[in-house]
């Protein structure tokens, strides 16, 4: 052997490596992202998002799921989620790198088609038996939770000098509301036109509230996970409903299959694309017609093609492919991107004050202890009815996404995604009646 592969041997060995790969090559292609950003180079599409987001998201999230104190509140998800808010909020970012996400995140919907793929690639991966247990039994912790998260949010928000008006409408709803997008805008469109002035000063009002909401959240499926890991009896490790046998599969597992054939068949990820996005295109056509939004929809129509038996084992192997590569390696590079493009910083710092924290978090673990205490009296997997109960004070499928990768439970998100739309829904309904009543 030469000197030279000496060298190159002894090299390899000492140079750091993630997941089998030298560091140095992510390490290096994400500064070159970043060089071209300064220089505004970056092309402002799919391509030029996608290098930014996985580049940052291969770093940070191994990182964070390494610092001390933040790896037991969140980890890698938290760190994904406010670094780069942080760094927008100070400027870090030249505005061509930003433009490159939001047009990956914002104009081609990166983030629904990776909620998609949770969704449907979950729930085909489900037993029937679990899942129709887990939609049935989630309502009651989700209802319990909502009326504890308002209770302490009053009380809490009041304690600290805010008006009754103020603390439910500005604190609590907004937080409840279902996101940014199904939550803060019909909400403040409905305050508008009961109280006067313009849409826009209302939401400058209320996305405070939702963002420390939402970090609030996704500390507490940190914190549950923890608790899961010390505590195995109380953990169902993305299972809902306490029965024998028949489990949910771990999130970034492809399941083998019954025969032989299947099992050792290679996936046909281009089929279980089409499955997912042809799911979707779907929901959306039933939109209007059904009058439910298309995220709900594509529960609906998993669900029951599950419950039918519509598509082939097979098949439903094909979107579980789709659904392990997603869940496995494109949850932290989501992650950066909605910190860069949905977590706007400069809204939460013109009103930050303890009295305001601490009312927002309030509310969110009172709706965690509450589906705790209230999924453990049914049956259900305590922290596991925690997190989808929890879910309901996220931003939307921001939220969700954030709350379950804390948690390392993506293939809760069929039910995470229940509670945030539903709970949502009938958040900004009631909400909108209510700021008459009162207004």
């Amino acid at each position: 052997m030469s000197s030279i592969d000496r060298i190159r041997r002894v090299s390899r060995r000492s140079m750091p490596e993630m997941d089998g790969a030298p560091l140095l090559i992510p390490v290096a292609l994400t500064a070159a992202v970043l060089l071209a950003g300064h220089f505004r180079t970056i092309p402002e599409n799919m391509i030029g998002g996608l290098a930014v987001i996985v580049g940052l998201g291969m770093l940070l999230g191994p990182l964070g799921n390494r610092l001390p104190v933040v790896s037991r509140i969140g980890g890698g998800a938290l760190v994904c989620l406010l670094t780069p808010s942080i760094l927008v909020y100070a400027k870090v970012f030249d505005g061509n790198t930003v433009r490159a996400v939001s047009a990956l995140m914002k104009q081609a919907n990166f983030l629904y088609f990776v909620i998609a793929t949770l969704v449907v690639g979950s729930i085909l991966g489900m037993s029937r038996k679990l899942m129709v247990g887990g939609l049935i039994r989630i309502f009651p912790p989700l209802l319990a939770g909502t009326v504890a998260a308002v209770a302490a949010g009053l009380a809490v928000a009041m304690l600290f000098g805010n008006s009754f008006h103020r603390a439910l409408f500005y604190i609590v709803i907004p937080i409840l509301g279902g996101g940014i997008g199904e939550g803060v805008i019909p909400l403040s469109s409905a305050y508008s036109s009961a109280l006067g002035g313009e849409p826009g000063s209302y939401v400058a009002q209320l996305i405070p509230a939702a963002i420390i909401g939402n970090i609030a959240a996704i500390i507490t499926a940190g914190v549950l996970r923890r608790l899961g890991d010390r505590k195995p009896e109380l953990d169902g490790g993305g299972r809902l409903v306490r029965v024998g046998g028949d489990q949910l599969r771990p999130s970034t597992e492809i399941p083998s299959l019954t025969t032989d054939s299947i099992a050792t068949r290679e996936p046909n990820y281009a089929l279980g694309v089409l499955m997912i996005t042809g799911l979707f295109v779907f929901a959306s056509l039933l939109e209007k017609p059904v009058h439910l939004p298309a995220p709900v929809l594509v529960i609906i129509l998993a669900v029951l093609c599950k419950l039918g038996g519509v598509f082939p084992a097979s098949v439903e192997a094909d979107a579980r492919a789709v659904y392990a590569i997603i869940a496995r390696w494109f949850i932290f590079p989501t992650m950066i991107g909605l910190g860069m493009v949905y977590l706007p910083l400069n809204n939460v710092m013109a009103v930050l004050s303890v009295g305001y924290v601490i009312a927002c978090t309030a509310v969110v673990l009172a709706m965690a202890l509450t589906g705790f205490l209230v999924g453990r009296a049914i049956a259900m997997y305590p922290v596991d009815a925690a997190l989808v109960t929890v879910c309901h004070s996220g931003l939307g499928g921001t939220g969700d996404v954030a709350i379950l990768s804390a948690a390392d439970r993506m293939n809760l998100m069929p039910f995470a995604q229940i509670s945030t739309r539903i709970g949502g829904v009938t958040t900004v309904i009631s909400a909108a009646w209510l700021i008459r009543l009162f207004g």
